[in-house]
């Protein structure tokens, strides 16, 4: 009797621990269903997602690739997660032919995007773009801020590029001036800015497509460092403008022709406080440079709120980041401002991509191209890389920094010799850029080297600020005689991909950001940065929202 009362109250006791494990699990069930906080919503998709942040004018003024004077910590955390490209290259360093360029795979020949007008679908009304192929792969597709230059796109950014409708945020260029002047700062909120509220709809959006069951490509598109340098003040308050000098180098290359450089339209002919002609003071050009850094720390708080949410989402671990600017910026080197041209700093422009299952804290010298993007992404997310594409995924370089896919990445611009129209093609390794001028003359027009006008050739190793053209020295015809064949071959080859039979040519490194960056970071309201001027300093920030850990 005693073992039999025993067993009964044994059951009796199982069946209460029973009934409360059931209610228990039965109310956690409910609170998850109520806020979808307990359960990531991506966890119904396993493919994997894309977010694709676009920073208008953006040069490599990042910590990451060692500008000391750039305080960018989040983008510095992204690349540790990630490969950085240090040789990426824009097809045409203007927005839009770079942007429709780089969202089809198609070089600005096969676009016809060459300018500020041309409408991307007038040209070719057939051809798909990156978020329009994620769409027929199954994907949601959706986009805010600056992606498509607005003046080469419909009014809806692109409609077949959408699954979800565009969401436009408008706002000033400015915080408070009455006119229009080069540089800004003002005591506002990041949201009271245009950028600041590209950042909560990106945010808004992700929240969005990580609810659904598909996977989702989100675009997200910040307009600064894009003139005018307009930023909040604390954000100029992270530099000290006495850390800055203008650029050393403010002459024209010797040897090179004069049309290959620009006058600085875009500064001089739109803002009342930048003089129409002549020099620009070194009192106003430190300013330049200081709202240039400035509004880059701006953007890369703005990148950090995005990162931060993917992580709450529970999407990183399913999620490709990839980030880009679309070409690069001249502060004042060959006296020059914008960009416009197919010189270094202005073709060359930042690219990092992030991906599961590839370690990150990579660095590739290996020559890239923006027209790379669309099929590494689509090799990163297991989709078929379309036939028709320029471009070469570049996952082998994320698995191997010291592989190769290319020898050289090509960028063009048109400029007008003599009265006709000339092109030039500019023809980047890992150590020359070489430029052939062209007259009358488009990559599906038929070759001839009686068609050049004026070459340029820049060794990057004896001479990084491009000082003087080499193309005419002895000592460097066997380079040309070599890099002309190149070039050459591309172009009589109609700008086919050209692959890179010679692998681990490349130099590689891992970063570490404690040896390689300035930066110390805590998560308080402290940064410590050193100085290349003023020593070691400490400045009140705000703390960087991907944390250390």
């Amino acid at each position: 009797m005693n073992l039999l009362a025993d067993f009964a109250s044994y059951l009796r006791a199982a069946l209460v621990k029973m009934i409360l494990f059931i209610g228990i699990a039965v109310v956690l069930a409910c609170l998850t269903s109520a806020n979808g906080f307990a359960r990531p919503a991506h966890k119904k998709n396993t493919r994997i997602n894309v977010l694709f942040i676009a920073i208008d004018d953006l040069k490599p003024t990042i910590g990451i690739y060692g500008d000391r004077l750039a305080l960018t910590p989040n983008i510095d955390k992204l690349a540790l997660s990630g490969t950085v490209f240090r040789n990426s290259h824009c097809q045409q360093a203007v927005c839009a032919p770079s942007r429709a360029s780089l969202l089809t795979g198609l070089r600005p020949d096969k676009t016809q995007v060459w300018d500020l007008k041309t409408m991307m679908r007038d040209k070719n009304p057939d051809i798909v773009t990156l978020p329009q192929y994620y769409i027929e792969k199954g994907y949601e597709t959706a986009g805010t801020g600056k992606i498509f230059d607005p003046r080469s796109v419909d009014s809806k950014l692109d409609e077949p590029s959408w699954s979800v409708p565009y969401a436009n945020v408008n706002g000033s260029r400015w915080i408070a001036a009455t006119e229009k002047i080069s540089t800004e700062a003002g005591n506002v909120d990041d949201s009271e800015l245009m950028d600041g509220q590209i950042a909560l709809k990106g945010i808004e959006l992700m929240r969005q497509l990580s609810a659904g069951d598909k996977p989702f490509f989100l675009a997200v598109g910040f307009k600064k460092p894009h003139l005018p340098f307009v930023a909040p003040q604390k954000y100029w308050d992270l530099h000290h403008r006495d850390d800055f000098s203008i650029h050393p180098f403010q002459e024209h290359a010797r040897n090179a022709p004069e049309f290959a450089f620009q006058p600085g339209w875009e500064l001089r002919n739109a803002y009342v406080d930048i003089p129409k002609e002549g020099p620009i003071s070194e009192q106003k050009q430190k300013e330049l440079i200081h709202g240039y850094y400035a509004c880059v720390s701006f953007i890369d708080e703005q990148v950090g709120k995005l990162m931060n949410e993917l992580d709450a989402l529970g999407l990183r671990e399913n999620t490709v980041v990839i980030l880009w600017g679309d070409h690069g910026w001249h502060l004042g080197d060959h006296d020059m401002w914008a960009k416009h041209t197919n010189f270094e700093q202005s073709t060359r422009s930042p690219l990092i991509i992030s991906a599961p299952n590839i370690s990150g804290g990579k660095s590739s010298d290996s020559p890239v191209e923006f027209v790379d993007i669309f099929p590494t992404l689509c090799q990163l997310t297991g989709v078929e890389i379309p036939s028709d594409l320029d471009g070469l995924s570049l996952v082998p370089v994320m698995d191997d920094p010291k592989f190769s896919v290319k020898p050289f990445a090509i960028s063009q611009f048109h400029r007008t010799f003599s009265g006709q129209k000339v092109e030039g093609y500019a023809l980047r390794t890992k150590r020359y850029r070489y430029v052939e001028w062209i007259a009358a003359y488009k990559s599906y027009d038929p070759y001839s080297d009686e068609k050049i006008v004026a070459r340029e050739l820049y060794d990057y190793e004896t001479d990084p600020l491009e000082t003087v053209s080499l193309v005419d020295s002895a000592e460097y015809k066997s380079v040309v005689e070599k890099l002309h064949g190149q070039l050459k071959n591309f172009l009589e080859d109609k700008a086919s991909p050209v692959e890179d039979s010679q692998g681990s040519l490349n130099s590689s490194e891992s970063f570490d950001l404690a040896q390689n960056y300035p930066i110390r970071f805590n998560l308080e309201t402290k940064i410590k940065y050193a100085s290349p001027v003023r020593g070691a300093i400490e400045r009140r920030v705000c703390k960087p929202l991907i944390s250390d850990q």
